[in-house]
């Protein structure tokens, strides 16, 4: 089913001020749930497709927000410049699997030093130093799935 039928589809029950809307189209099977309280019908009949997927209109979502640094000592992490992800991707050190890490903590970076790699659909993006100084701390585990601003590197 593709994006524009189920938009359609959200509209319909927004606008109609019906509770609730199941629609099958061959394999796929989408339940589409108003939480405006628009119908006065409580009754519903359980779905036999084991994950039906639950939209419901508005959809509200929540922002990113990334837990404070901890330093191995325990303390938060204040000094220094954090290098944060510009897309969202997967999070790689090295080039390959049995390469050696871009950077190590402790090693020193110049401006414009590729730091790590984030695959993103199927791209491999170098992400650069903006700063130069010693790496302080990695924040990201080798194939972690990371988020767009989400900080990466601790570089004093």
């Amino acid at each position: 089913m593709d994006l524009r039928k189920l938009k359609t589809l959200i509209d319909l029950v927004s606008d109609s001020g019906i509770s609730e809307l199941e629609v099958s189209e061959g394999e796929d099977k989408v339940r589409i749930v108003n939480t405006r309280g628009g119908g006065s019908s409580s009754h519903s009949q359980p779905s036999s497709a084991p994950n039906p997927i639950v939209l419901s209109a508005p959809v509200a979502l929540e922002s990113y927000s990334p837990e404070p640094i901890v330093t191995s000592e325990g303390s938060v992490a204040t000094q220094g410049f954090t290098q944060k992800s510009p897309m969202v991707g997967t999070f790689y050190r090295s080039p390959n699997p049995e390469a050696p890490s871009f950077v190590n903590v402790g090693d020193t970076v110049t401006v414009g030093q590729t730091l790590c790699i984030i695959e993103a659909m199927k791209l491999l993006n170098e992400i650069e130093s903006e700063k130069a100084g010693i790496v302080k701390q990695v924040l990201c585990e080798n194939g972690q799935g990371v988020e767009f601003d989400q900080p990466l590197f601790i570089i004093a």
